[in-house]
This record gives structure tokens, sequence and C-alpha cells, in this order.
């Protein structure tokens, strides 16, 4: 009779095809919730509703992850400043925010594929000069988020300009419209659907030309931890999946009337 050697042989056997199970489904035995960070402050990526809830583009796009991840996510808001410390210091898992994949992030954080290009303009009162030059902005009183990377390339390039920097774009809008800065720089589709198509903003728009690449980064990227490498898998094939079947465009199409890659 045989006991041991077959009971051995069996639990080998049942360990060897629940491993397969789990490569095969790609999700029973890989974590199954997440705690997702976003901005919360930054229409039409992320914001909250009139009873505090997050909704926006990143927000949607986060949710449809999760779906295909088949998991469990918390979105919480937190402050640019500080959403690669929180990272960092696991309160939450990863970062859906727009954040643009620059080679200084890189060096803390892992990024997905890209998932969105990123342009950067000046916005103006109408009328101004074309020309957004360092040079031909020297003295001038520019608006930037802190800690974007707009604010990185404004410091770099324009140490000749008198630049502000503020917690929210909306922030920097507002000074623009009261004329205590006379340029503000950020994401072009932010102000394109937000900004610009505001009252207060009749007397703004674009001033030269589009920017992108080098510090103002490489697209788009969702941020996780470097050793993280299972979730990291596991988004890029989400992302590949809501792209393949239409989710990620029906998401684009209702927060924006073109397409964002």
């Amino acid at each position: 009779m045989c006991f041991s050697p077959c009971l051995a042989k069996l639990r080998h056997r049942y360990i060897y095809m629940t491993m397969a199970s789990c490569v095969w489904v790609g999700t029973a035995c890989a974590q199954s919730s997440y705690r997702i960070a976003t901005e919360g402050s930054y229409p039409p990526w992320s914001f909250k509703d009139s009873q505090g809830a997050l909704q926006g583009w990143d927000v949607d796009i986060a949710k449809a992850l999760c779906e295909k991840m088949r998991a469990k996510c918390e979105i919480v808001a937190q402050d640019w400043d500080g959403i690669i410390p929180g990272l960092m210091a696991r309160k939450y898992d990863m970062i859906v925010a727009s954040m643009a994949i620059t080679e200084q992030r890189r060096q803390r954080v892992a990024f997905s594929a890209k998932y969105k290009e990123t342009i950067s303009r000046f916005v103006a009162r109408k009328g101004t000069p074309a020309d957004v030059s360092p040079t031909a902005l020297k003295g001038k009183k520019i608006g930037v988020q802190r800690g974007s990377v707009q604010a990185a390339y404004l410091t770099q390039s324009y140490r000749d300009s008198e630049l502000k920097f503020y917690d929210t774009p909306q922030a920097a809008e507002l000074d623009l419209v009261a004329g205590r800065v006379e340029y503000i720089f950020g994401n072009m589709v932010t102000y394109y659907v937000g900004f610009l198509k505001t009252r207060e903003a009749r007397e703004f728009a674009f001033t030269g030309p589009d920017l992108k690449g080098g510090v103002l980064g490489d697209g788009n990227g969702i941020a996780l931890r470097k050793d993280d490498t299972q979730t990291l898998s596991r988004v890029n094939a989400a992302l590949e999946a809501i792209r393949a079947d239409g989710t990620y465009d029906r998401i684009t199409a209702k927060y924006f009337p073109f397409k964002l890659m």
C-alpha cells in the first residue's frame, strides 16, 4: 500500500496546480485590494463634488483599472507636494494623478506604461506677444503650481523671471485674473477644458508654442514603489486591457472632445 509517498505526490501536484492557476488567472493569488492616491483639486483630472466624493478622469481610470485587476480599491486625495512621499511611506500603493514621467521622478518611483500625453502652455491676457522665451519674459511675473513639472521647467529655464508658486492651479488662475501675475504656465488640456471656459477668463488665451519633453516629462504614468513589481505588472496589463476594449476612450470622451493619446 502507498500512503505517505502517494500523499506527498498528491500534495506536490496540488501545490503545482494552485500555482499554475494563479499564473493563468492572474489575480487569484495577487493582492486583491489597493489604496490609490490622486490629487483631488485638479479638475477635470480629479476633484471633489458637492458631496465631497472624488470625481474626474483619473478617478474613473483608477476605477476601471481596479475592475480589470478584480481588486477592491480605495481612492484618496493627497496634496501634490506630499504625494510621492506618501507613496514611499506606504500610505497608499499607487498614484493615479496624471503624473508626468521624468528622469528625476524615475529615481524615486517606478512608472507604468504611459497612459496619456502632456503638453504645457503659457496663458496670458489676449494680445500679449507670442514670444514666451526666457529672454522675452525677463522680469515678468509667472504663476505655476508648486511641485509640478512646469514649476521645475520654469525654475531651470526662467531664472530672470519672477516666479510665484501656488498649491493649486486654481490659485494661480485667480492671481492671473487679479493681475498679480502676468502669465500662468501649466497643463494645456487642464486650461482648455477648465479655466479658459470660464467667464473670468474671457480676456485670456494661450500664448506661445506647445511645450513637452525633457523636464516637462514624457507623457503621464501611474507611479508605484520600485519594489512593487507585481502591482506594476498588473497595472500595465490592466492599462492595455482598458485601451483594447474601448473603456479608456469612453472615459476620455466623457471629459474631453479630443483624444489624449
